[in-house]
């Protein structure tokens, strides 16, 4: 093939033309920031709240809800350091899992060292952390729960809304924020009804641009500002933001929603195409977390074992297709992926992890060729393992 097979959606997707297109006069000739009184303000603040009901209409929210931010790296920020600071009175005990995001991560880390406490949740061999654990973890000093609803690794879809009702149960209340990056047009979401306080989402994950994205704050949860400055958009995040990624933001959440069964469908059909691929062309290949419905529609993870992920992503980039390895989810060095290690994953497994998050620009045909291609290079590189070989000597005894 001589086209860019881009199987790294995970990461940010390919802007569509569509969205492209509805950016185009916010760069020229309505470049005004929000205002009163004056018609260019007004127009643009009319179209700022058009955008945002888009949005809020697509994943059941009242408008009032969402804060647009610069992305969803920052709604993290606001939300959970703005929840910390609210509510630390009444406690500092939080709750995370050893296989959420690096954004909630890093925050676990930052909070430590500004003293609060931490419990870090174990997940089960598919990347699962189960409500039983959060339960028994909870305290009379905790505040707040941080989870991630889809796994960035290996696509397990966590149990929100069982969370949410192990924290109503309690005697005080926990406030609850969820990264929503890797589930936002991968599957229905209600924010009136899952339960959560916080929701952070971001357009480059959904064919939008790159540095905007929002954070849905439940109506009557108190958050306190994390950025000071002046307001423009939203109290939350004050300062400028892209007029143009707001309007490409909101042309994005109308592609995808239009049709978002349609596209779910079609997603989950590519997907088991290509596990069914790779594992019908290449033995000793091991499927990362659950099969089916328990995973995200556009994730497949796999081990192949006697080889490096390093190489497999560095010799299919050569042949144009691009991969995430198990050791790229974890940093941009060669470590191994923290996730796949905290599900009880090996060194060797982890190392040779690849990671397939795909999108509706991608097709069968693509499959096909990544696939043939992958096999090719698989066995190569093990014609050059000396564990390999010797287990075939073995079988062949």
């Amino acid at each position: 093939m001589n086209e860019q097979i881009y199987m790294d959606n995970c990461v940010t997707t390919p802007l569509a033309p569509e969205v492209l297109e509805a950016m185009q006069p916010y760069f020229s000739k309505e470049f005004w920031y929000p205002a009163s009184f004056v018609s260019t303000g007004e127009a643009t603040s009319s179209a700022v709240q058009e955008f945002k009901e888009i949005i809020a209409k697509a994943i059941n929210a009242h408008e009032e809800e969402l804060t647009f931010t610069s992305g969803g790296t920052l709604a993290n920020n606001i939300a959970l350091k703005g929840l910390a600071m609210a509510h630390s009175k009444k406690g500092r005990h939080i709750i995370v899992s050893l296989v959420d995001y690096p954004d909630l991560l890093t925050h676990a880390a930052y909070f430590e060292k500004m003293g609060f406490d931490l419990t870090y949740l174990e997940s089960d061999e598919l990347g699962y952390v189960s409500p039983d654990k959060l339960r028994a973890a909870v305290r009379p000093d905790t505040i707040l729960f941080m989870s991630t609803m889809v796994n960035h690794v290996v696509g397990t879809i966590q149990p929100i809304t069982e969370y949410a009702k192990v924290l109503s149960e309690q005697d005080h209340k926990i406030f609850f924020h969820v990264d929503g990056a890797q589930a936002f047009g991968k599957m229905p979401l209600d924010m009136q009804a899952l339960g959560m306080d916080t929701f952070s989402i971001s357009a480059h994950k959904i064919h939008g641009p790159q540095g905007v994205g929002a954070l849905w704050v439940k109506n009557g949860t108190r958050v306190s500002p994390y950025v000071h400055g002046v307001k423009r958009f939203d109290s939350l995040q004050p300062g400028g933001l892209s007029l143009a990624g707001i309007a490409g933001f909101a042309k994005a959440v109308e592609l995808v929603y239009a049709d978002l069964d349609g596209n779910i469908r079609e997603l989950r059909e590519l997907s088991d195409y290509l596990l069914q691929e790779l594992e019908k062309n290449i033995d000793y290949i091991e499927l990362n977390g659950p099969r089916g419905e328990g995973r995200v529609c556009h994730n497949i993870n796999v081990s192949i074992d006697y080889i490096e992920g390093e190489s497999m992503a560095m010799m299919l980039d050569r042949k144009g297709i691009t991969v995430a390895t198990g050791s790229a989810c974890a940093s941009q060095g060669l470590k191994p992926s923290y996730v796949l290690m905290a599900m009880g994953k090996n060194h060797v497994q982890s190392h040779g992890s690849m990671k397939f998050t795909l999108s509706r620009y991608n097709t069968k045909e693509q499959i096909d060729y990544a696939g043939a291609e992958l096999k090719i290079i698989t066995e190569r590189l093990r014609q050059l393992s000396p564990l390999y070989n010797a287990i075939k000597q073995q079988q062949e005894k």
